[in-house]
Parts: structure tokens; sequence; C-alpha cells
């Protein structure tokens, strides 16, 4: 349905910020939710946050506060900025779309991924 590239991924100290984008292709998806997940070596897929068509967001607990997604359809991108960034927020981040309006926080609401981008937070 769609191509989802991720990029911005990297190493930083715990406290500081990383901004991850998505670079969709292959469709419109302007009416389309979109998301982020992330996971560790040897854990499960995890939720992050997710942003609806119209711009509305709702984040995981464990990142609310210090991550904030956006999106721009005029240039098919997604963001996501990571501040106060801690070592468990380390992992592989995920960009991912959905085929319906609005999307929640399980795996199966998203229909295509992009293949990750790396995040290592230091102590």
């Amino acid at each position: 349905q769609v191509q989802l590239v991720e990029s911005g991924g990297g190493q930083v100290q715990a406290g500081g910020s990383l901004r991850l984008s998505c670079a969709a292709s292959g469709r419109t998806f302007s009416s389309d939710a979109m998301g982020w997940f992330r996971q560790a070596p040897g854990k499960d897929r995890e939720f992050v946050g997710t942003i609806s068509w119209s711009g509305g967001t709702f984040y995981a607990v464990s990142v609310r506060g210090r991550f904030t997604i956006s999106r721009d359809d005029a240039k098919n991108m997604m963001y996501l900025q990571m501040n106060s960034l801690k070592p468990e927020d380390t992992a592989v981040y995920y960009c991912a779309v959905a085929q319906r309006p609005v999307a929640g926080s399980w795996s199966h609401e998203y229909s295509d991924w992009g293949q990750g981008t790396q995040v290592t937070v230091s102590s």
C-alpha cells in the first residue's frame, strides 16, 4: 500500500534529543492514521504513539510529555521528536501507516511498516 523509510536515529546521551523522520511513498495517506513503535533486542514491539488524519495524537505513558509526533502530508512525512531521552528508550524505532483515519496502540491496526532506525541512549 505504501513504502516507509525511517531516518534520524543515532546515539545520544541521556537527557538529549533526537528527531526521527518517516518518509512515505506509493499512495496518498493524508486520510490515514500513522504511528510509531519501537523494539529492543529480545523484547516485543512496543507502541510509542499515533497521529490521526487530522493531527490528533496520543502516546504511551512511558513517553508522554517527552515525545511529540507530527505529520506533514504535503511532504509525505511524519516525525517523532524525542526529548529528555532515557537509556530505556534505546530500541529500533518503526513508523507505520493504518488504512483508517484513526488508529490506536495495536500493531495489527497498521498495514504498512518501515524497516526501522536504531536509537541508542547512553547513561
